[in-house]
């Protein structure tokens, strides 16, 4: 089997796999269906130890699975690499594959770190679904680069981007948790009943909110440091540092939206519901700048598309 070949299956298996792993966080959270925060009344405390054993099995078992796809995954990337004797992001393909190894690499560093596991259903959705579509439509063969990309700072301003890509998915990802958490959390004061189910075993609302901000606040500079090498690069490769290409012009309207997240925070205490929605709408703009862009808007990065 080619090196080529090795790859594409890497990836393809990835995409099984967190698929797989996705499965399993459903179920871990389903099993928690009904069952109230410990010290809930009119609940026996057999029953949700029971469940609670469930949803742990299912859980780890998600956790599992997602260490297997992201081995498979970083041989996929990898391989692409050796294969082409460069680095592995020349196309849309290799940049959605590159940029997901980071995520998922993130999301294991913060689960060893500081046990976020309760981002493991949203991780392996994207993780599922960016690979699974890489693998089936941006997928193309190994060619080689074209002239403007070989730069070094080609090199660095994909790094950043990927990085940044995986601290503000994580920050997303928290984001769209803390809608639910805060939810069933107005709705337990108003009916005066203990929080149930998978919701019972995230943390606080609040404690939600602080781990997408220190995502954002992680993530932002080095995005702005990705804009600050891409027109370097753009210096080195087409004669001038700004010309409002529409991935640039995009990149700005994704910086703009950050810049406006943590602003909000910091002056106006824009936190909890109105700040997770400038969050999701800033990952809206990220995506569509990161592939969108390269697919259906003609400028000078068109030869990143499919």
């Amino acid at each position: 089997m080619s090196l080529s070949s090795l790859s594409a299956l890497g990836i393809v298996t990835a995409a099984v796999v967190y698929l797989l792993a996705f499965i399993a966080h459903v179920a871990e959270w389903a099993g928690l269906r009904g069952v109230a925060e410990a010290g809930g009344v009119g609940q026996s405390a057999g029953r949700r130890e029971a469940a609670e054993t469930r949803s742990e099995v299912w859980g780890r078992l998600g956790l599992n699975l997602t260490i297997i796809g992201a081995a498979s995954h970083a041989v996929g990337v990898v391989c692409r690499g050796i294969a082409a004797h460069r680095a592995p992001w020349g196309n849309m393909y290799e940049f959605v594959t590159a940029a997901l190894l980071f995520v998922v690499v993130v999301y294991l560093v913060l689960v060893a770190r500081w046990n976020l596991r309760w981002l493991g259903i949203g991780v392996t959705l994207l993780l599922a679904v960016g690979n699974g579509l890489a693998a089936t439509v941006l997928y193309v063969g190994i060619a080689p680069l074209v002239p403007a990309l070989h730069s070094v700072w080609f090199v660095i301003h994909i790094v950043a981007a990927c990085l940044a890509a995986a601290a503000l998915n994580v920050g997303a990802i928290a984001s769209v948790l803390f809608l639910f958490r805060s939810r069933a959390e107005k709705k337990s004061q108003r009916t005066g009943e203990p929080v149930s189910g998978f919701m019972a075993r995230v943390p606080s609302s609040r404690a939600i909110d602080t781990v997408a901000y220190r995502a954002h606040a992680f993530g932002f500079p080095i995005w702005t440091f990705t804009i600050a090498a891409g027109s370097i690069w753009a210096e080195y490769a087409w004669g001038r540092f700004w010309g409002w290409d529409p991935k640039e012009t995009w990149s700005l309207v994704t910086w703009v939206v950050y810049a406006g997240y943590l602003h909000a925070r910091a002056t106006a205490g824009w936190r909890g519901t109105r700040a997770a929605v400038i969050a999701i709408i800033g990952i809206a703009c990220f995506w569509f700048n990161f592939v969108g862009v390269n697919l259906f808007i003609n400028g000078l990065h068109s030869y990143a598309g499919i």
